[in-house]
């Protein structure tokens, strides 16, 4: 990988390990790579700040913040109900505190991020151009598009996560296991919060390896969904 981007390194990384989780999943039904989910987190997570560009303060308040309050309504959701529905977390995901798994926050972090840099990037050109027409200050435009075309992709990649997490003894949802409409109500709701952070903070948010992250996520979830 001595000719490769530091982008090229970190997503031929994840491509390597979320093949092998698809193959060990679909394939050889290994609990072994079920019970590697918190590694392949932890390597996302790790993957994703060292491709992170100019990294300041304010990025590393932005990652504290929403791995923050992406456990806190998680810890809200599951003791109370209030947030998401009435649901509990099994083992996979390991070390719970408030029953809720620690990692969770990570994983927050990840779908903010990842939606916020995708958005940001695939609608900046056409933002400038579509304000230029409208005379509407691109900056009123870019925020509204990024918050909530954000909010959107987070809320349908959690869709798309939801019925193989389940299977795979990630959570469930008590009651008749369905999953409730309100749990998705509440994620939209979160993620345009957490977004709003997102694009106020001054940070660098061009990072090509969050994109590519994103995409083999979802190809991951979307084939897994299909064929588990």
């Amino acid at each position: 990988m001595a000719n490769l981007t530091k982008y090229q390194t970190a997503t031929c990384i994840a491509i390597f390990f979320h093949i092998i989780g698809l193959v060990g999943i679909l394939v050889f039904k290994s609990q072994l790579i079920i019970q590697s989910t918190p590694f392949n987190l932890l390597l996302s997570g790790a993957l994703l700040v060292w491709t992170q560009k100019d990294k300041n303060n304010y990025y590393y308040l932005f990652v504290i913040i929403i791995a923050v309050a992406g456990f806190a309504v998680e810890v809200i959701g599951v003791n109370t109900s209030l947030l998401f529905g009435n649901y509990s977390y099994g083992k996979v995901l390991g070390f719970k505190f408030k029953n809720v798994p620690l990692l969770i926050s990570l994983n927050w972090f990840i779908i903010i991020y990842c939606c916020g840099i995708t958005v940001h990037t695939l609608l900046t050109s056409v933002i400038d151009k579509v304000a230029a027409q409208s005379k509407t200050p691109p900056l009123i435009i870019k925020a509204i598009s990024i918050i909530t075309d954000g909010a959107t992709l987070a809320v349908l990649f959690d869709w798309l996560m939801e019925p193989v997490a389940i299977k795979l003894g990630f959570w469930q949802w008590k009651g008749n296991g369905a999953i409730p409409v309100y749990n998705y109500i509440c994620w939209i709701v979160i993620s345009l919060l957490l977004l709003i952070i997102f694009h106020v903070l001054p940070f660098n948010k061009q990072n090509k390896f969050a994109i590519n992250l994103l995409l083999i996520q979802f190809m991951f979830f979307l084939l897994l969904r299909t064929f588990l």
